[in-house]
């Protein structure tokens, strides 16, 4: 088993990135945000124009990330990923700073992260880079969560390793085709039912930790036959 969580409004509670926007941006940042809804940029190119809007210095900066509060359940997710060698990676189409100072605050900063990576500060100016990118990404994102989880196919030790993924927003559409368990809520899940997609609806971790607790358990049970 092999779990991918994205982290705005699946891991946090809040969209990091548009809380970040909202408090300390130029907002020039809400016109890009609607030429992306309107389709006339893909949401990479959306989001490394609004990251270069975003003033402040560093501390004002981490003041508001440190406002920022986890869903229910994921600390005590994460122990039981780690209790059972279930490999746990945060895989995200946000900013990798500011995911990483949420996760260290609670605790979890040992987690993988993939996610744009943020370059500079509030004096020198910030920008966005994202290595993740992939030419030809379906959602046109910074990060290509398909090309994650097909690497991570890769390399994985049994082709037969069942991949979960945990989102909620249009960047997790794609890859959450590739799921063998899907749990969605808000946007991915009115998305994977309008394709009739087999999925588990959430509102915190301590359901999904319960469904994958039995489905661990079954694929014991499966391997010691």
């Amino acid at each position: 088993m092999r779990v991918f969580c994205d982290f705005d409004g699946t891991i946090a509670k809040v969209d990091t990135t548009d809380l970040v926007l909202t408090r300390l941006a130029d907002p020039a940042w809400e016109g890009l945000e609607e030429r992306w809804t309107r389709g006339e940029v893909t949401a990479a190119e959306c989001m490394r124009g609004q990251v270069a809007l975003i003033g402040g210095d560093d501390t004002a900066l981490d003041a508001v990330l440190d406002t920022v509060e986890l869903t229910e359940g994921f600390a005590a997710f994460v122990a039981w990923c780690q209790a059972h060698h279930v490999p746990l990676t945060v895989v995200s189409d946000g900013v990798d700073h500011f995911i990483v100072r949420i996760l260290e605050r609670h605790g979890l900063g040992r987690l993988p992260v993939i996610a744009n990576h943020l370059v500079g500060n509030g004096e020198l100016g910030r920008r966005l880079e994202q290595p993740w990118s992939r030419a030809g990404c379906a959602a046109g994102s910074g990060v290509c969560k398909c090309q994650v989880a097909a690497r991570s196919d890769a390399r994985a030790n049994d082709p037969r390793d069942l991949m979960v993924f945990i989102g909620d927003g249009r960047s997790d559409f794609c890859v959450s085709g590739r799921a063998d368990l899907l749990f969605a809520r808000d946007k991915l899940a009115a998305y994977a039912r309008s394709r009739a997609m087999p999925h588990h609806e959430f509102s915190d971790f301590h359901s999904i930790t319960a469904t994958l607790a039995a489905a661990h358990e079954r694929l014991a049970r499966r391997a010691a036959i």
